[in-house]
């Protein structure tokens, strides 16, 4: 069991970090959480009794404050706080050690409550429980306008000892006054209350910030040059965050007698040094200056980002030089350092390549179930013949480039690949091709993004040749990791299936290609031949224990979703960036042009329809007119019938009756001739006769 002596000297110093999600903040925790304080340590001619003051043995428990954006907790703070009151805030200050305010790249509120905190804490010096520390880190933009310290010599650098002729951007004024507040209330108790500014510079690694643009610009290959806005002439002084993180770990370990720091590498790089070397190790490899205004377009990066890309300044931190030791990632800077740096982005970001080699029968639905796959993943569809013909096109063009150069290299190249041509009848030896592949394979944008090999290689030989190591650096396995595929996929299908659908190509695709049946016939014997072989492409990766799925297609599958379902169950998700600003209004316009299209089509729809009943009602009126006047006109007809009838009644049966009665009633002359008329009319009724 440990002793009571051991127990003392190991002990936990409580660190007090704002906004410890965010960039800065976020990497000076898990820097100082790993860390145990005291490792830095190093006795050394510069050293007095009061600067080696530091905490024996220590460990760093993280505490701070959340922005809220992020909502997945920090893995290195044990306690989190949001939304708090000035009260409760000030609690949390006072049950820490140490205070560290980042106020390099954050907003007025950030800062406003930097000033507040440290001016709080030193109100109450007097009931600290112990010793406490602030640490505030700043920016160099406290310099930006500060003059040459020689006109005569502008390459003099400023050092710490320069900082009270500093002069700020005028939107980092704020930052200054902070920076002054924390040096003057440092100096009234410094046993108790020790203050130290660290002016950042513009901090990188670990994914970046304001170098993101540019580190995503070369990754995508979208563009052919990277952009160096203005000049590029002007020297950035920059950090490591790594670095910073290391000397704020210094300064709480040695609790220095200076109270202001310049937190920098020893690099003198410019843009254009810092931009060229991102574009080479990344992207293209080529830069182009454009305007400086159109770096205001770029959504990407913030105003203070923009501005700390214009900085130009020689600065050198002479103290830590002197005083610190301090394991540094990058002491030189970000060009001397850039691999390292790159393999740290695309590790911080996730932009792991993802390689696939997609293998299977002639008019198995290769190329159609690579381009899906390739449009989902955002990755590259290396097809053979394609391949061979951009590689001939490349040479030819750099031959032409190449006229007036003494290097015959690309002409040579060229005249060997078109001679095999000739000879083989159009086609390439495989050791050609292997090499052109694997040139492919190497290239950028399959290296950042990665590939699917489209159909390629087909024996095991051509395998082993293509992904084989010929240097020294080759792994027990000697294969060539950079490019070595992932996932091998083995698509299948009955031979009857495929034929069909041979059989049922439109003659326009299969013209001239070797998806005619002729041709198509005998390249699926032969691959079956091959296939039933000791030795086959599918055993190369299965040796190499490289994941290997067979994957059958199904006849009623024709848009192969379910072949996408298993690749995508298997690959995972996409190890890319998300959707940038140009693909989402692409595919928004598209959105938007496919509902207006289809609102345009439900009013032609319904205007059609509209016109059909119309035309539906206008029929239906004009039949009920021609049946009403149908009706009408029986009814007259009908009508003159029965008049007809009741004429001719009347004069054949009633008329002759009425005249006898009145000549009856002209002879007897009664005295109610109405009645007399009546009954004689009843009387000589013919229908009762």
């Amino acid at each position: 069991m440990a002793t009571d002596t051991e127990k003392l000297l190991h002990l936990t110093k409580r660190v007090f970090i704002n906004n410890v999600d965010k960039y800065t903040s976020k990497y000076i925790a898990e820097f100082l959480s790993s860390w145990v304080a005291g490792a830095s340590r190093v006795t050394d001619q510069f050293e007095d009794e009061d600067e080696t003051e530091s905490f024996p043995n220590t460990t760093f428990e993280i505490v701070g404050t959340v922005s809220g954006k992020n909502k997945e907790k920090s893995s290195v703070a044990v306690e989190e706080y949001s939304c708090l009151t000035r009260e409760e805030l000030f609690r949390h200050l006072m049950e820490s050690d140490v205070i560290v305010y980042n106020i390099y790249n954050e907003n007025a509120d950030q800062i406003e409550e930097a000033s507040w905190a440290v001016s709080a804490l030193h109100k109450e010096i007097d009931a600290f429980p112990g010793p406490k520390m602030f640490i505030l880190i700043s920016s160099l933009m406290t310099w930006a306008l500060t003059q040459t310290l020689d006109p005569n010599d502008p390459e003099i650098p400023f050092t710490e000892e320069d900082y009270r002729r500093r002069k700020a951007h005028p939107s980092f004024k704020d930052h200054m006054a902070v920076e002054k507040l924390v040096v003057k209330l440092g100096k009234s108790n410094q046993s108790q209350f020790s203050t130290y500014v660290l002016a950042s510079g513009l901090q990188y690694g670990m994914g970046e910030q304001a170098f993101h643009f540019f580190f995503k610009t070369s990754w995508l290959g979208e563009e052919p040059e990277v952009p160096i806005f203005g000049d590029g002439s002007n020297i950035i002084p920059a950090v490591h965050i790594s670095d910073l993180a290391g000397i704020v770990q210094n300064v709480m370990e040695r609790k220095p007698k200076p109270q202001y720091f310049l937190a920098v590498d020893e690099s003198q790089n410019t843009v254009a040094d810092i931009i060229s070397a991102i574009a080479s190790a990344l992207g293209p490899g080529k830069t182009r200056n454009v305007p400086k205004e159109d770096l205001f377009l770029t959504e990407e990066l913030t105003q203070a980002e923009i501005d700390h890309l214009f900085i130009n300044l020689r600065m050198e931190a002479i103290f830590f030089t002197d005083h610190f030791r301090i394991n540094w990632v990058s002491k030189k800077g970000i060009v001397d350092n850039i691999d390292r740096v790159v393999e740290e982005y695309k590790l911080t970001r996730g932009l792991l390549p993802v390689r696939i080699c997609l293998l299977g029968p002639p008019a198995v639905g290769k190329s159609t179930i690579t381009e899906k796959i390739c449009k989902h993943y955002k990755l590259h569809h290396v097809k053979l013949k394609e391949t061979i013909t951009e590689t001939l096109a490349n040479l030819e063009s750099r031959v032409r480039m190449e006229e007036n150069n003494e290097d015959d290299e690309s002409q040579e190249l060229l005249e060997t690949l078109k001679k095999n041509m000739e000879e083989n009848g159009v086609r390439l030896d495989d050791l050609y091709v292997i090499q052109i592949l694997k040139d492919k394979l190497k290239t950028k944008p399959c290296r950042n993004q990665g590939f699917v090999l489209d159909g390629f290689p087909k024996t095991y030989e051509q395998a082993k040749e293509l992904f084989y190591v010929e240097d020294n650096d080759a792994t027990d396995e000697q294969t060539n990791v950079s490019i070595i595929p992932d996932f091998v996929f083995s698509l299948d299908a009955t031979d009857e299936f495929l034929k069909e659908r041979v059989l049922n190509l439109p003659e326009s695709m299969v013209q001239g290609t070797s998806h005619s049946f002729e041709r198509f016939l005998p390249r699926l014997t032969a691959f079956r031949k091959n296939d039933s072989k000791d030795e086959i492409v599918l055993n190369y990766f299965d040796e190499l224990e490289i994941h290997l799925e067979h994957i059958e297609i199904d006849p009623e599958d024709a848009e192969n979703v379910l072949v996408m379902e298993k690749v995508m169950a298997i690959v995972g998700k996409v190890r890319n960036y998300g959707p940038n600003a140009k693909y989402l209004e692409e595919e928004r316009r598209q959105v938007e042009i496919r509902l207006r299209e289809e609102e345009e089509a439900r009013q032609a729809e319904a205007k059609l329809r509209e016109e059909e009943e119309e035309e539906q009602r206008a029929q239906c009126w004009e039949e009920w007119n021609r049946r009403l006047q149908e009706v009408k006109q029986q009814e007259e007809e009908l009508l003159m019938s029965e008049e007809e009838s009741a004429r001719q009644y009347l004069m054949y049966a009633v008329m002759p009756v009425l005249s006898r009665g009145l000549n009856e009633l002209c002879r007897i002359r009664p005295n109610d001739a109405i009645d007399f008329l009546a009954e004689y009319l009843l009387s000589n009724n013919p229908e009762m006769d």
